[in-house]
C-alpha cells in the first residue's frame, strides 16, 4: 500500500470513529433530555425527610447565579408544601471567586424568608462528592427518606451516581427538577446537551458509574 492509500485509510478511520463518537454523544444527550422531560412532568409525590439540593457555581457576573437558586427554590417548595421537613445544601469553594456555595445557598433561603432547618455540606467539588459528603450529614439528622433536586439535565447522572455508589439503597431517594429557566438557551443547551454527555463520559471512565 503506497502512501496515499495509507493516508486514505487512516482518514476515513478517523471519520469513522469521529462518526461513532458523536453517535454515543448524541445518544447520551437524548437519554439525558428525555429523562429530564420526565422528571418534569412527573414530580415526586412521597413524603421525605429532606430535600438534598445540589450545589452549582455561586456567582455569574457578579450576581447570585439563577441555576443555583432555582435549585435552593424547588427544595423551598417541597418544604413549604410538607413533603420535606428540612433542607440539606450541599456544595464546597468554587474555584472561581472561593464562594462556599453551601453558605450562598442557606443565605439565598434566608433572604427569601425560608424559616425551617437548612443543614449544610461545604466540602464537596462534584456531583459525586455532593452525595458521598452529604451522606453522614443526612445520616447525622435521622435522614431515611430524601428528594435529590438538581437541574432536569442533571438528574440522570445523579441517579446513575446514587445507583453505584450505594447511596440509594442507604436512603430511599426521590428525584426533583428544579426550573430549567436559568439562562439563555445557548448556555442551556451547552451544559444539557455538550457539557452534561461529557461528564458523564468522565464519571464512567473514571469508574463513578
Amino acid at each position: 500500500m503506497n502512501l496515499l492509500a495509507r493516508a486514505k485509510a487512516w482518514r476515513w478511520r478517523l471519520l469513522s470513529a469521529a462518526l461513532v463518537l458523536c453517535a454515543l454523544h448524541g445518544s447520551l444527550a437524548a437519554m439525558i433530555w428525555q429523562n429530564a422531560h420526565e422528571r418534569i412532568a412527573h414530580p415526586p409525590t412521597g413524603q421525605a425527610d429532606a430535600a438534598l439540593v445540589l450545589g452549582n457555581r455561586a456567582y455569574l457576573s457578579g450576581e447570585i447565579n439563577p441555576c443555583l437558586t432555582n435549585r435552593v427554590d424547588r427544595g423551598i417548595e417541597l418544604a413549604r408544601s410538607g413533603q420535606v421537613r428540612q433542607l440539606v445544601v450541599s456544595g464546597g469553594k468554587d474555584t472561581e471567586d472561593a464562594r462556599i456555595e453551601a453558605q450562598v445557598m442557606e443565605a439565598y433561603a434566608r433572604e427569601v424568608g425560608f424559616t425551617g432547618t437548612v443543614l449544610q455540606e461545604s466540602q464537596s467539588s462534584s456531583t459525586r462528592q455532593n452525595l458521598a459528603m452529604s451522606w453522614p450529614v443526612l445520616e447525622a439528622a435521622g435522614v431515611k427518606r430524601v428528594i435529590v433536586v438538581s437541574d432536569p439535565y442533571h438528574l440522570w447522572r445523579i441517579e446513575r451516581l446514587a445507583r453505584a455508589s450505594g447511596f440509594d439503597r442507604a436512603f430511599d431517594v426521590q428525584y426533583a427538577a428544579a426550573s430549567p429557566t436559568c439562562g439563555r438557551a445557548p448556555f442551556l443547551f451547552f451544559k444539557g446537551v455538550v457539557r452534561e454527555p461529557l461528564a458523564i463520559v468522565n464519571n464512567a471512565l473514571a469508574g463513578y458509574l
